[in-house]
């Protein structure tokens, strides 16, 4: 149970920090580069003082669609998989609950959910599928560095895991806002949209099903290039 409680809190905090730094920097790829920047540094530097707090107790996943491609590894059984991610959504619930409490107190309006965003002044937005593939993809190279950096033939690198993670998070995020704000994680997006509502609880399916592809594809790709599988 400790391992399942640190996933939830870990999430929590990622919620927390990631999201409420987007809302209190006013992140807007279009007009706010600089708060761009900003929220994607919080995003990382969230995962990587998570990393080297819960790290040694649950390996501080905080993200089902890397539990997803832990457990299509073969790392963990099916139902520590399935209780992670359970406990990861119920952080984000919770960590979006308590951003709630504090942008409404203070009048700020928000929680830092994804959407799909906008490309021009009249409101089009990116397209679903466009979207989707954005997801997906970011998805898989960032699940694909977390297998790559925990595995067992990286030797001694294995201490600077959390860090490498979180630096990849913050490239992920620099290449992705553009698209949807960047999830790369169904926890992270269900508890803003449930808070939000409107368009981003409509295409939270997106930011589910995606970021579950994208992890699922990284597993098949690991399996491939791992090289303590005997060929």
């Amino acid at each position: 149970m400790k391992k399942y409680l640190a996933e939830m809190v870990g999430t929590m905090v990622l919620v927390l920090m990631g999201c409420g730094a987007a809302v209190s920097l006013g992140c807007d790829p279009v007009n706010n580069q600089a708060a761009v920047v900003g929220t994607a540094l919080a995003f990382g530097l969230a995962v990587v003082s998570m990393a080297y707090t819960i790290g040694g107790i649950s390996g501080c996943h905080i993200n089902p669609a890397i539990t997803l491609g832990v457990w299509l590894s073969g790392r963990m059984s099916s139902k520590d998989a399935g209780m992670y991610m359970l406990f990861q959504v119920i952080g984000g619930i919770i960590g979006a609950a308590v951003l709630y409490a504090i942008t409404s107190a203070a009048g700020l309006i928000g929680t830092g959910a994804n959407d799909l965003q906008a490309l021009d002044g009249a409101g089009t937005k990116v397209t679903v599928f466009g979207g989707f593939l954005a997801e997906m993809f970011f998805t898989f190279v960032f699940v694909l560095v977390v297998l790559g950096a925990t595995a067992k033939t990286n030797g001694a690198t294995n201490n600077f895991a959390g860090l490498a993670i979180g630096l990849s998070l913050v490239l992920v995020h620099l290449a992705c806002i553009r698209y949807t704000g960047t999830s790369v994680n169904p926890a992270r997006s269900i508890g803003p949209a449930l808070f939000q509502g409107g368009t981003a609880l409509t295409n939270l399916w997106i930011f589910i099903v995606a970021p579950m592809v994208g992890g699922a594809l990284s597993a098949g790709v690991w399996k491939v290039i791992d090289p303590s599988k005997k060929k």
